[in-house]
């Protein structure tokens, strides 16, 4: 009985100092991951442009998303419209989702659903 119960006083501490260390990480970012995921909620679709596209949509108006910024090495992240979209050539769709091919790319454009 007693190693039953210590047995379980080790898993329970050790899921409190999981959650101790989530949350640690969490209140450092600052809240970015959440802000991060409530940009993407809006999203329907994703895709990674250049450099290149991503200052010449800046130049046309489009305005950076705040939590891009905030991360390391900060994002730029845009919602333009599907139809301009469309004329740049070097985009390439990925998943709307927080999964390596957004958190590595540099230049992101969300199309918000409609």
């Amino acid at each position: 009985m007693r190693e039953s119960l210590e047995r379980r006083l080790r898993r329970h501490r050790s899921r409190l100092a999981i959650r101790a260390w989530e949350y640690r990480q969490r209140n450092h970012a600052r809240g970015v991951w959440f802000r991060l995921r409530r940009v993407l909620a809006d999203a329907a679709r994703a895709y990674v442009v250049t450099e290149e596209d991503a200052r010449r949509l800046l130049a046309e108006g489009y305005r950076p998303e705040r939590a891009g910024a905030e991360l390391e090495p900060p994002k730029t992240i845009l919602f333009v419209p599907a139809e301009r979209i469309v004329r740049i050539a070097a985009a390439r769709e990925i998943p709307v989702s927080l999964q390596a091919e957004m958190l590595e790319a540099r230049y992101v454009v969300l199309v918000r659903m409609a």
